[in-house]
């Protein structure tokens, strides 16, 4: 069975009581991953592109990748159980056989920055985003709240 994918984007990353909810948008709907502040913070960096004078986790996985020769092509949010999200990490590389793509499975909010560094694309399957609820209304309503 094949599963199509769908272009996301971060809508807005906004701090939380107990970590940070990363608003996410698709053509349908927006709908929200929630994580740690300390990676709700590195998503907000990368985005903002700001520079470290040494390499964070994040920036050190980049340059392994630059080192051998490989590049992100693309993450891919590919399940949701239970409010957890899986995600895959899609890596290319050449080598002297050919051209090689390897996919690894990973935390949506690793590869999330790892893709916003590269400034690769993010996707949805249509599974996710058909099983998801609709955030629109509630992200709408949390910005319009004034201080």
């Amino acid at each position: 069975m094949k599963t199509n994918i769908l272009p996301i984007s971060i809508k807005a990353i906004i701090p939380t009581t107990n970590g940070s909810a990363v608003f996410l948008r698709g053509k349908q709907k927006i709908f929200v991953l929630y994580v740690d502040k300390e990676i709700g913070e590195t998503m907000q960096m990368a985005i903002n592109k700001v520079e470290h004078e040494r390499p964070l986790s994040h920036n050190l996985i980049t340059n392994m990748l630059d080192g051998l020769g490989a590049e992100i092509e693309r993450v891919i949010i590919n399940d949701v159980d239970n409010g957890t999200y899986f995600a895959r990490l899609v890596i290319s590389m050449e080598n002297e056989i050919g051209h090689k793509i390897v996919e690894l499975d990973s935390r949506p909010s690793d590869s999330i920055i790892l893709a916003l560094l590269t400034d690769k694309p993010i996707y949805a399957s249509s599974y996710v985003i058909n099983k998801v609820d609709d955030m629109s209304e509630i992200y709408q309503k949390i910005i319009n709240v004034k201080p």
